[in-house]
């Protein structure tokens, strides 16, 4: 492996996320969300990573992915948390517990529809994949077809929240998020004029995670074949973890390999998918997403390790 390969190789621990006005930035030991005010400053805060996130568990294969998820999680609800806080800055004026109070109770409310959303798209379609059972044979039609529903459910709520012109804003921070990634990893300058030409897709993308995991689902729960209704209704939520590391696996596989041509048609769905949760970002947008990184690279670098606080 050149040397130039060994760099762009390091590079790839960046991830991220688009939260209310800003960007979340993920590095291998430190997270860093930046939000433009209402006044249209930029506001920025970083933490360490937990440890759990970064110790030797994260290379064992499919526990991974758990961990990943579980990750995901709690830096998104901490960047969604600190995102509102920001928002409502201007509002709240100098009452910081007041703005607190607030950012809090509306990530609470994302919360709720995330779990409202799941039991739509993991519990919803295993009563109509009964139904369909109780009216054709063979019976496995109907698991096949309660994944396929899954599937719809998931691409219809992606196109219906991306009418809202709040979530339209969110999906351009996404885009300027994976530009600035995509210019990261290609060891391309942090400036608009050179990020702006990348791609709003990556590999590597929490909507292509959505479908792979759609899609592993119909499999394992295919080979589950025909179980009573309590166990099937059990297994579609306990099964999340196991499936969540299958998918994980998968993503890093069609990252690694994504230039290989039959692995590039495989995952060819994934990045099609992110046209609907990313949209083209403005300048401003691009601005913030990289000041994010360039924070996040400041923070792994020690240079702002006075400002970090552990995540708990």
């Amino acid at each position: 492996m050149t040397l130039r390969k060994q760099a762009r190789s390091k590079r790839r621990g960046y991830g991220g996320q688009a939260v209310l006005e800003g960007v979340m930035i993920r590095g291998p030991r430190h997270a860093t969300v930046v939000c433009r005010r209402p006044d249209g400053t930029i506001a920025s805060q970083s933490k360490k990573l937990a440890t759990a996130y970064t110790s030797h568990t994260q290379r064992i294969p499919f526990v991974r992915g758990v961990i990943a998820l579980a990750e995901t999680l709690h830096l998104g609800f901490w960047a969604l948390i600190y995102s509102s806080n920001v928002a409502l800055e201007e509002e709240e004026g100098d009452d910081g517990a007041q703005a607190e109070g607030a950012g809090i109770t509306g990530a609470l409310i994302i919360l709720l529809t995330l779990a409202i959303a799941i039991g739509l798209f993991f519990l919803a379609p295993v009563f109509a994949g009964r139904w369909i059972e109780d009216q054709i044979d063979p019976d496995i039609i109907g698991v096949i077809l309660e994944g396929v529903i899954r599937l719809a459910l998931l691409l219809g709520y992606l196109f219906l929240i991306g009418q809202w012109s709040e979530m339209r804003r969110v999906f351009a921070y996404h885009g300027a998020e994976h530009k600035t990634i995509a210019a990261w990893e290609a060891m391309s300058d942090l400036s608009v004029a050179a990020v702006r030409p990348f791609s709003r897709a990556h590999p590597r993308c929490g909507t292509s995670f959505l479908l792979v995991v759609a899609v592993v689902a119909i499999i394992v729960f295919t080979a589950l074949g025909t179980p009573p209704m309590w166990w099937r209704i059990t297994s579609r939520i306990v099964l999340v973890p196991v499936i969540a590391g299958i998918a994980y696996e998968a993503i890093r596989l069609g990252g690694a390999y994504r230039h290989k041509r039959v692995i590039g048609w495989l995952f060819a769905p994934n990045l099609w998918l992110q046209a609907l949760t990313t949209r083209e970002p403005s300048d401003d947008q691009i601005t913030v997403a990289i000041t994010a990184m360039e924070q996040a690279l400041a923070a792994e670098e020690g240079r702002s390790a006075q400002d970090l606080t552990p995540a708990r």
